[in-house]
C-alpha cells in the first residue's frame, strides 16, 4: 500500500506558512537569549541601581529607620557595644546588633539597613581586643548605614557606646577598598589591631561596582581604627 502526498498549491502554501512560523519562533528565542547574555555582560561591573527589582526579590531587609522610642529603649548587657556614633557621616545612635556567621560561613548582617552588626566572637569595648562591626551599603531602595564609609580618612574619630553607657573613642588608622576575590584573605588582617597591643575596631561593608552575574558588589571596604580614649 502506497501513501499519496498532497502536492497541491494550497497544501504547499500551508506548509510554507507553518515552516516560516517555526523559523520565526526559533529566531525570536535565539535573539532573546543573545540579548540577555549581552545585557548582563554589559551591566556587569556597573553601579548597582538603588531601585533594583532584583534586589527587592533577593533581599529581605528592613528599610525603615527605627523610631526614637525604639532607639532609646534598646538595651544590651553592660559590657557589649550598644550604639555607634560617627559624627563625620552624621551617624548617631546606630544600634549595634550581635551577629554571628551565616550558613556559608560569611559574617552575618542585621536585617535593618540602619543597624550595624557586632561579631559576637570578636572583642568588646574596653577589653583590649579587636572589635569587628559590619553594616549595609544599601537595601533594595535606600542607602544603608555604611554607604559613605569609604569617605572616612585616617585621623577621623568615632565612638562606640557600651550597654552601661561608657563611651570609647577610636581614631581611623586606615580605610581600604579590597577586591571581592581578596576579601577573605584581608579578613585575617582585619581581625587584628594595626598597632600591636592597642585595642582596635574594624568596620566592614560592601562597596564598589555591582555584579549582576555574581549578585553582589565587587569590593569590600575595610576600615581599621585604634582606641584613643
Amino acid at each position: 500500500m502506497s501513501l499519496k502526498i498532497d502536492t497541491s498549491p494550497k497544501q504547499v502554501a500551508k506548509w510554507v506558512v507553518i515552516g516560516l512560523l517555526g523559523i520565526f519562533v526559533i529566531v525570536f528565542f535565539v535573539r532573546v537569549a543573545i540579548y540577555e547574555g549581552d545585557y548582563y555582560t554589559r551591566m556587569d561591573g556597573s553601579e548597582r541601581a538603588i531601585s533594583s527589582v532584583e534586589a527587592i526579590e533577593r533581599e529581605e531587609l528592613i528599610e525603615e529607620k527605627p523610631v526614637e522610642t525604639e532607639v532609646k529603649s534598646y538595651s544590651v548587657p553592660a559590657d557589649r557595644p550598644k550604639y555607634l556614633h560617627i559624627p563625620k557621616l552624621e551617624i548617631y545612635n546606630a544600634r549595634v546588633i550581635g551577629v554571628g556567621v551565616d550558613s556559608n560561613g560569611a559574617l552575618a548582617t542585621p536585617r535593618n539597613i540602619y543597624d550595624v552588626g557586632w561579631y559576637t566572637s570578636s572583642g568588646k569595648p574596653g577589653e583590649g581586643k579587636t572589635i569587628v562591626i559590619d553594616g549595609h551599603n544599601g537595601g533594595p531602595t535606600k542607602h544603608g548605614v555604611f554607604k559613605d564609609l569609604p569617605n572616612l580618612a585616617p585621623g577621623d574619630q568615632f565612638v562606640i557606646q557600651r550597654g552601661d553607657d561608657v563611651e570609647y573613642t577610636y581614631s581611623v588608622y586606615d580605610n581600604v577598598t579590597v577586591p571581592l576575590a581578596e576579601a577573605d584573605k584581608y579578613m585575617v588582617k582585619a581581625m587584628h589591631s594595626p598597632v600591636s597591643g592597642v585595642e582596635s575596631v574594624t568596620l566592614i561593608t560592601c562597596t564598589g561596582e555591582w555584579s549582576q552575574t555574581k549578585g553582589t558588589y565587587l569590593s569590600r571596604q575595610f576600615l581599621r581604627a585604634v582606641l584613643v580614649k
